[in-house]
C-alpha cells in the first residue's frame, strides 16, 4: 500500500505542475500592465505600475516569469483583490468557511442517501420504488438549480416567513460583532462555532439559514450519485458470479450485501469524490440566490469584474482540491479492491 500511495503522490505532483503551467499560460494572455494592477491597492498607486512590472519581472521571458510566479504563490501572494478589498488569499480564507459549512451538512446526506437509494433501485429493478427513485432523480437532475432555489424561497420565505436567505440574522450578527468576549469565532462556521460556544441561539439561527440551500444542493446533486449507483448495481447483478451464486442457492440478500454492493461501489466512489470536490467551490446559483458569501459567490463577482488575483487563487485552490480528492479516491479503490494496487 505504501508503494501505491507513493506512486500516486508522484503523479499528483506532476498533475499540479501541469495545472500551474496551464494557469500561468492563461495569465500571460493579459498585458504586463494588467497583471501589475493586481499588486496595487488604491487608485493612487497606478503610477507605480512600471515599477511593479520591473519588480516582478512581468516583461521577462516565460520561464523567468513562471519561476517568480511560483515563488510568490508559494508564499501565499496572489495579489490584491479589488472585489474583496483585501489580499486574494485573505479573501479565500474569509469566504471559504461559508462554502465548507454548507457542504459539511449537505454532502453526508447526498452520499449516504444517494448510495442507499441507488442500491435499493438497482437491487429491486422495475419495482414501484425503482421507478419512483428513477423519476425523482431525473426530475432533480433536470430541474435548473436557480429555478428550484427561487421556488423554495417563494414558498418557505415569502409565503411562510421561515428559512430566510443569507448566512445569519442581522441581530445575531450584531451580537457576535459587539461581544467578542462572549462569542469566539473558532472556525468561521456559525453552526459549529455556536456549538463550541454553547450558544444554541446562534446555532439554530445559522442552521435555519442553511435549510433551503441544503435542500437545493441535495436535490440537484444526489440525482447523479443515485443513477451511477443504480447502473453499477445492475451491471454487477448481471455478471456470471451472481448467476453462479444463485445457482448454488445463496439468497438474494447475501449476494447483494456481500458481493454486488462492494463491487458496485467503485464507480460510485469516483462520482462521490468528484461531487465533493466540485461542491467545495460552492454552487454559484445556490450561493447567489440565497445570498451566502462563499467561494462560489466570490468567484462570480471576481469574474464579472476581471479580478485576476481572486480568479487565479480560486482556480489553483480548486485544482489542488481535485488532485487531493483524486488521491483519496485512488486509496479507497485500493482498499476496496486490492488488485488495483498492483496495476
Amino acid at each position: 500500500m505504501a508503494a501505491f500511495i507513493a506512486r500516486r503522490l508522484m503523479f499528483m505532483v506532476v498533475v499540479l505542475f501541469g495545472v500551474s503551467m496551464l494557469m500561468f499560460s492563461i495569465l500571460l494572455t493579459f498585458s504586463p500592465e494588467r497583471r501589475a494592477a493586481a499588486f496595487i491597492q488604491s487608485p493612487q498607486q497606478v503610477k507605480e505600475i512600471p515599477r511593479l512590472i520591473q519588480k516582478y519581472g512581468l516583461d521577462k521571458p516565460f520561464h523567468i516569469q513562471y519561476a517568480r510566479w511560483i515563488k510568490e504563490i508559494s508564499k501565499g501572494n496572489f495579489g490584491y483583490s479589488i472585489v474583496a478589498a483585501s489580499p486574494a488569499l485573505d479573501a479565500i480564507v474569509k469566504y471559504l468557511p461559508v462554502t465548507i459549512e454548507l457542504n459539511l451538512f449537505s454532502m453526508p446526506i447526498i452520499i449516504a442517501l444517494g448510495l442507499w437509494l441507488g442500491t435499493w433501485a438497482g437491487s429491486h429493478q422495475d419495482s414501484f420504488m425503482d421507478h419512483t427513485i428513477r423519476i425523482s432523480s431525473i426530475i432533480g437532475w433536470s430541474l435548473p438549480t436557480f429555478l428550484f432555489a427561487l421556488m423554495l424561497l417563494m414558498i418557505f420565505y415569502s409565503l411562510f416567513q421561515i428559512f430566510p436567505p443569507g448566512v445569519i440574522s442581522d441581530s445575531i450578527d450584531d451580537f457576535i460583532r459587539n461581544n467578542p468576549d462572549q462569542f469566539v469565532q473558532y472556525t468561521g462556521m456559525y453552526t459549529i462555532d455556536g456549538l463550541l460556544n454553547k450558544n444554541f441561539a446562534v446555532f439554530w439561527d445559522a442552521l435555519k439559514h442553511l435549510i433551503l440551500p441544503m435542500i437545493t444542493q441535495v436535490t440537484v446533486i444526489i440525482a447523479i450519485l443515485i443513477r451511477v449507483m443504480r447502473s453499477s448495481m445492475l451491471e454487477e447483478i448481471s455478471k456470471d458470479y451472481v448467476i453462479t451464486a444463485r445457482a448454488k442457492g445463496v439468497d438474494q440478500k447475501t449476494i447483494i450485501n456481500r458481493h454486488v454492493k462492494k463491487n458496485a461501489l467503485l464507480p460510485a466512489i469516483t462520482v462521490a469524490g468528484w461531487l465533493i470536490a466540485l461542491s467545495i467551490e460552492g454552487s454559484v446559483s445556490v450561493e447567489f440566490i440565497f445570498n451566502r458569501a462563499g467561494l462560489g459567490l466570490l468567484l462570480v463577482k471576481a469574474a464579472t469584474q476581471l479580478d485576476i488575483p481572486i480568479v487565479m487563487a480560486i482556480s489553483i485552490f480548486l485544482g489542488l482540491i481535485y488532485v487531493v480528492f483524486n488521491l483519496i479516491i485512488d486509496i479507497l479503490y485500493a482498499v476496496i479492491d486490492p488488485r488495483i494496487r498492483l496495476s
